[in-house]
């Protein structure tokens, strides 16, 4: 995307999290801020035979789906998505006008990002194959359109909607994708949300890649062997700051750039040198008119693997240069786990609140140094820092990258 003076100004103004640290956005902040950690065994199925049976699992979860006004509850992971956003859209005081009795409003749109879609509705819609009795539920359940339709039904969207699938950097794109719709006027409101859910499928077909650790997750550290994977889902409300002054909302920070591209390299391994993440972090400041050592934080995307966290580091600092030594870095990953589509969402909205408290939570789970990951990681707990720009950075499975920076609202 390039930005231009006539463009809306875009500004989060709700925010609404599921995650493995609990329900809703100050579990998941006083969580990441106490270094707290969601992970536990897989007990939703039996995680036999994978590579490792722990996992950033949502425990006593409950769906209320007359909340929603349902006849039935959706997959589970809808059911992430839907609370996260029913919080979201209240903490923007927007409930009585996103509401299923409301007609569809043209101005307001809806972008959605996930890995996997309704995962645990296709393990039902196999099972009942297998049985011989194929379930035409199951599947419509398991389809990705299905959560759009839902959250354009139950949250009055009439406006451009869209669902985005790149591996890790879903929630990531999304965020960016409906920055988009609203800087060219295409929408005043853009409800964003990343989500995922645990499931036999996926979980076996990563265990394979040996993308998975056999032991924890270790952002950034010597003795990191892999990531380990969660599930929830992140949610926010996108604005225009036209739109928001007129209603005189409040305003967690300002969506400045943002950019997408591929490394074209490899299934699971980072380019050379991060080559990928460089370049999308250098679009992303460019494309929010500032300059690279104007970025203060960066909530990466930090997954525990062998290579990714040297390659984002080098990234890191090829773009920012010896600035990259005076700026935070951090990855929540230790604490919340790998949350597969809803990763950027959540990473995205955490840095909003980082923002907006001027407070950067620790890299939890980190073990032991590394001399090639040689950043200023935030170990010691959660730290107080003045945050003028913060960039999130993710990356996915089949060289996706996404990245969006946010700026302070004076």
């Amino acid at each position: 995307m390039q930005q231009h003076p006539a463009l809306n100004q875009v500004v989060i103004t709700g925010i609404g999290a599921v995650t493995p640290l609990g329900i809703g956005k100050d579990a998941l902040w006083e969580g990441l801020l106490a270094g707290r950690r969601g992970l536990s065994r897989i007990t939703k199925f039996d995680p036999s035979g994978l590579r490792n049976e722990r996992a950033g699992q949502v425990n006593d979860w409950h769906f209320d789906a007359c909340r929603f006004a349902l006849d039935q509850h959706p997959d589970e992971a809808t059911q992430f998505l839907l609370t996260a956003l029913g919080e979201a859209v209240a903490d923007a005081d927007l409930t009585e006008q996103l509401s299923p009795r409301s007609e569809p409003q043209p101005e307001v749109g809806c972008v959605l990002g996930s890995n996997f879609g309704g995962s645990m509705s296709w393990e039902t819609y196999v099972a009942s194959v297998i049985a011989g009795e194929p379930s035409p539920a199951a599947f419509g359940d398991f389809a990705f359109h299905r959560a759009i339709d839902t959250v354009a039904a139950t949250f009055a969207v009439g406006g451009p909607s869209a669902q985005v699938s790149m591996a890790c950097a879903s929630g990531t794109a999304a965020i960016a994708h409906a920055a988009g719709l609203i800087r060219t006027g295409q929408a005043d409101i853009v409800l964003v949300a990343g989500y995922d859910s645990l499931a036999p499928s996926h979980l076996s077909g990563l265990s394979l890649l040996h993308t998975i650790s056999d032991d924890d997750l270790y952002p950034f550290s010597a003795n990191r062997s892999g990531t380990i994977f969660g599930e929830g889902a992140g949610a926010l409300v996108l604005e225009s700051a036209g739109h928001a002054r007129r209603r005189n909302a409040r305003c967690y920070c300002e969506v400045l750039g943002a950019a997408q591209n591929n490394n074209a390299y490899h299934l699971t391994a980072p380019d050379a040198g991060g080559a990928g993440m460089a370049k999308v972090l250098a679009n992303a400041i460019g494309d929010a008119r500032i300059r690279p050592d104007q970025i203060n934080h960066i909530n990466a995307h930090g997954t525990g693997t062998e290579y990714h966290d040297v390659a984002e580091t080098q990234a890191i600092k090829q773009v920012l240069g010896p600035a990259a030594y005076e700026t935070t870095v951090v990855s929540i990953k230790g604490a919340t786990l790998h949350l597969m589509g809803a990763s950027g969402a959540v990473e995205g909205l955490v840095t909003a609140l980082s923002i907006f408290h001027q407070t950067v939570p620790p890299t939890t789970n980190y073990a032991e140094p590394d001399p090639e990951c040689d950043l200023d990681y935030v170990i010691e707990g959660a730290r107080q820092q003045s945050i003028q720009h913060a960039a999130s950075i993710s990356a996915g499975i089949g060289g996706d990258n996404a990245c969006v920076v946010f700026g302070r609202i004076e």
